[in-house]
């Protein structure tokens, strides 16, 4: 089952439709937000519809709902899903509608849709043997803001179907993954990319306060590729697959090629603690 809120009612996501004059279709013009479940309550709900807002503003787009009336929706929409599935995903997205003001630069009338489907995590074996990415000479479109243009990622993958990801690497220093943000391992502490240059993670956001609490130092920069050979461990981390070993970049084998103790740690932590970020 998949469902889908639009217009003011939930309906069964194949009958939702979007007009053509939308400039989501027309232009690309919408963000978007991903949430998951854990025992059928949303993770940290209110920081992703913040995020939500806070790209749709960086575009331009006036969100036609407030954060409030969105959380009530997506908790109904959680209440209404198949009872058979035991997680759910929730895509929230807010278009670029059919006009734009030329004088103030806005969006002036945009749509708000919602998407519930059933939780589908990466499979137990990529958590035991880890991940490979492949780097790609690029940054990502808007790196502050959620949007929908994931260009990139799709025609990269196409060349290397069998990486789990694509890494962004605009002149040799890593960023963010394609669909989640990225840590490296090296001499026990945490390195990760700084806010100015990536999407503000939700699940990173929690793997951070876990390293705090843990007294785990933190790094914020971007590492060289180069650097990678040297490094520890790596991992990626995001709302569906929460924390994922990487083994492998490109052909770079990272530590001794498996998850290595510190990823492990923090996952079991974060599971551990999963409660503290339900709404």
């Amino acid at each position: 089952m998949k469902l889908c809120y639009l217009n003011g009612r939930f309906i069964p996501l194949e009958q939702a439709c979007l007009p053509v004059t939308d400039l989501i279709i027309q232009r690309g013009i919408g963000v978007f937000d991903t949430i998951n479940t854990h025992g059928r309550k949303p993770i940290n709900l209110l920081a992703h519809l913040h995020r939500l807002h806070e790209s749709a503003s960086k575009c331009g787009i006036e969100p036609p709902l407030s954060i409030e009336e969105e959380s009530a929706l997506i908790k109904k929409g959680i209440l209404l899903f198949d009872e058979n599935s035991e997680e759910v995903v929730i895509r929230a997205y807010i278009t670029g509608g059919d006009h734009h003001d030329n004088f103030t630069g806005r969006f002036t009338d945009p749509r708000f849709f919602l998407i519930f489907h059933g939780a589908v995590k990466p499979s137990e074996n990529l958590y035991r043997k880890g991940i490979r990415l492949r780097s790609v000479d690029s940054a990502r479109f808007m790196p502050s803001s959620k949007t929908i243009n994931y260009m990139v990622p799709f025609t990269a993958a196409n060349s290397d179907p069998e990486a789990f990801e694509i890494l962004y690497c605009p002149n040799g220093r890593i960023t963010e993954a394609a669909h989640s943000s990225f840590f490296m391992v090296k001499d026990k502490t945490l390195v990760t990319a700084p806010l100015n240059k990536v999407l503000q993670g939700t699940t990173r956001d929690i793997v951070l306060d876990i390293a705090s609490q843990e007294n785990i130092p933190v790094i914020h920069r971007c590492p060289s590729l180069e650097e990678i050979q040297t490094a520890e461990e790596a991992f990626i981390t995001g709302s569906i697959k929460e924390i994922l070993p990487v083994t492998w970049i490109d052909n770079i084998r990272i530590g001794k090629g498996l998850p290595g103790k510190m990823t492990l740690y923090l996952h079991r932590l974060y599971l551990e603690n999963i409660h503290r970020w339900l709404e």
